[in-house]
């Protein structure tokens, strides 16, 4: 069973899994119905329009006999027409109910829930990776972020009542590509782009592909445990910026929080405070645990993952960042002969 069925990401993870034949069933639940595109992709998994919030929930994990849960419905925002309560009332409240039911029903056998590195914070005084048994070094005072690290608790709970259940969190690194990305980097669309004076956060990214991929496996192969999902390599903010052609504009941080909000519209004015930090201090993940016990390796590094968004966003660049890089080799050239000629 699959939550979060109807948005993108739960509906992609549950078309992902009907294409494995060994999978006998799937349950794709959610309060509303998934869009045509989206049903046709999903092909023979079954939908129930069901709240996970509702103690009816049950019905449907004990009548089905289901023995996992993929719990992948999230929401990073206030929902449109709806405050703090209701994003608390949808993560918090949701998730909490859902795993009781989990706990109670001896058919389950694995539950895996979808996590961020958002939970590890952003401050100056990070580690250059965080490994899963960090905590944030600063507390992140961004809802999303203390929803999840809440509902990472209500798993490890589970995971101690209920040891012959697998509970697998995973911590996901800021999500892009060409149809889904997040917030945070929507904001190298624009010509100009505000960056923190004195600061060049170091990102680490997943390509949105990789990120159904990771949930699709945990599903069928996760030991329980808590991963970082990310992909290989990182990039400096300032490297973000030229590969998408744009100009950095750097300002002083509360100018950063308040009129570059306003420089940016629509685009940087939804930003969450999670947001904000990771573009003042970024976040490095070590993703040893998930190659070695998860057994998933990201095809894309988060390069390629940076690319494939750009590519897909269809951006027209301010600046040719092919005429920056061969500027900068042309320097490199002249310098190096400069030296031949003095050596």
């Amino acid at each position: 069973m699959v939550t979060g069925a109807s948005r993108f990401f739960g509906g992609n993870v549950v078309a992902r899994l009907a294409q494995d034949q060994n999978i006998e069933r799937i349950l794709a639940v959610d309060t509303m119905t998934p869009g045509r595109d989206l049903q046709r992709r999903m092909g023979r998994a079954e939908y129930i329009r069901a709240d996970i919030r509702n103690p009816l929930i049950r019905k449907v994990i004990g009548g089905n006999e289901v023995d996992t849960v993929v719990h992948a419905s999230m929401v990073a925002h206030p929902p449109a027409g709806g405050g703090r309560a209701v994003m608390k009332d949808l993560n918090v409240l949701g998730a909490m109910q859902l795993l009781a039911v989990c706990q109670k029903s001896p058919s389950v056998r694995r539950v895996v829930v979808r996590s961020t590195s958002a939970v590890y914070g952003c401050s100056a005084k990070d580690p250059a990776k965080f490994t899963e048994e960090m905590s944030a070094r600063t507390p992140p005072s961004g809802w999303f972020a203390r929803d999840m690290i809440e509902i990472e608790g209500f798993v490890r709970g589970l995971g101690r009542r209920r040891p012959d259940i697998a509970t697998a969190i995973l911590r996901l690194a800021p999500i892009v590509g060409p149809r889904l990305a997040g917030r945070g980097v929507q904001y190298l669309r624009s010509p100009v782009a505000p960056t923190v004076f004195g600061r060049d956060a170091r990102l680490q990214l997943l390509h949105e592909e990789d990120a159904i991929a990771a949930m699709a496996h945990a599903a069928r192969h996760a030991p329980g445990g808590t991963y970082n999902i990310a992909g290989d390599g990182a990039l400096a903010l300032s490297q973000a910026i030229r590969r998408a052609g744009r100009i950095e504009l750097p300002v002083p941080w509360i100018v950063f929080r308040t009129a570059g909000r306003a420089l940016m519209g629509p685009i940087m004015r939804d930003f969450t405070s999670e947001q904000l930090d990771y573009f003042h201090f970024g976040c490095g993940l070590d993703t040893t645990r998930m190659r070695t016990e998860l057994g998933f390796v990201p095809r894309w590094t988060t390069v390629q993952a940076f690319d494939d968004f750009i590519g897909g966003a269809a951006s027209r660049p301010v600046i040719d960042p092919a005429w920056i890089d061969a500027a900068e080799h042309k320097l490199l050239g002249l310098l190096g002969a400069g030296t031949g000629a003095h050596s």
